[in-house]
């Protein structure tokens, strides 16, 4: 395991305490970057070498000395480590400001897709096969399906829950509405399966509901940005999807990426039963118009 992983899981290891104790020791340049991330941590989370070099005087080889010194093996790593650090203590407030100063009204576009396709890389490089499989098995195996993915990730869990349900008619979401979360799994047991979903800020009702179903015996999957995750912490199995974003909006392109894939492993088990299933909603849509399938004739 890399050193930059182990600063993040030891919490008595802080990084910004580990940047202090080397301090003495660093080169009069090293030093110029150590005093700004020790201030501005938060900005410098979301800078690249040249940037952070830039920013402070001094060369874009310098950082990555700097990241060697503390021993990442490259700045990437340092600013991962970083980023982990704050990204569940920002504040919308403070979240807004960071997209003020690295997203400008002209970049904006360019600046959130290129943002979104690096989240999507990083997640095919992260997560694993056998456990992405694993997840599939234990969905076939379950006798009921919850699903529980609250504020932004309401949007995931009601579109995996959609298509589950159209396809095994066993899933249900859970979510805030006339009754409390626990009373929606109330009769959760060892035969079914808890899927949790949450990014940073992790929402505390997500993880609470993950403990109970931990304590009836379920088995629990979670869908989340790191194995650091307390999400992660309650799960049997973990599917990692990066949620990066230097702004007041959740990125949630790769978490959905992940599901839809998950979706279509699970469909391609149960061909037949889909092709029956959408035959007869393709009538139903047809014969209440739920869809234009044509333009209608206006005099």
């Amino acid at each position: 395991m890399e050193k930059g992983l182990v600063l993040m899981e030891d919490e008595k290891q802080d990084l910004m305490r580990t940047i202090q104790i080397k301090f003495p020791r660093l080169s009069k340049g090293q030093k110029l970057i150590a005093e700004y991330i020790l201030k501005h941590y938060d900005k410098a989370a979301f800078m690249t070498a040249a940037k952070l070099g830039t920013s402070v005087g001094v060369s874009e080889s310098t950082v990555v000395r700097f990241a060697n010194e503390l021993g990442f093996s490259g700045y990437p790593k340092l600013q991962k480590a970083l980023q982990e650090l704050i990204k569940n203590k920002l504040t919308t407030v403070q979240r807004i400001e960071l997209s003020n100063d690295f997203i400008s009204q002209e970049s904006a576009l360019k600046s959130v897709l290129k943002s979104d396709m690096e989240n999507i890389r990083a997640t095919l490089e992260k997560i694993n096969q056998k456990t992405f499989n694993d997840v599939v098995n234990s969905i076939f195996s379950a006798k009921r399906i919850y699903i529980v993915g609250l504020r932004s990730s309401t949007a995931i869990a009601e579109f995996l829950g959609f298509y589950l349900n159209l396809i095994l008619d066993n899933a249900t979401v859970i979510g805030y509405g006339v009754s409390d979360i626990f009373e929606q799994m109330l009769n959760v047991s060892e035969e079914d399966l808890v899927i949790g979903i949450g990014f940073p800020r992790y929402a505390g009702r997500t993880i609470e509901a993950l403990d109970y179903a931990k304590s009836r015996g379920a088995n629990v999957i979670a869908i989340t940005d790191s194995l650091l995750s307390p999400l992660a912490a309650r799960a049997d199995h973990t599917l990692i999807a990066q949620s990066n974003m230097a702004s007041f909006v959740d990125s949630l392109v790769a978490p959905l990426s992940v599901v839809n894939a998950l979706i279509i492993a699970v469909g391609l088990r149960e061909k037949e039963t889909i092709s029956s299933t959408f035959s007869r909603l393709e009538k139903i849509w047809e014969d209440y118009e739920v869809y234009s399938y044509k333009e209608k004739r206006v005099d």
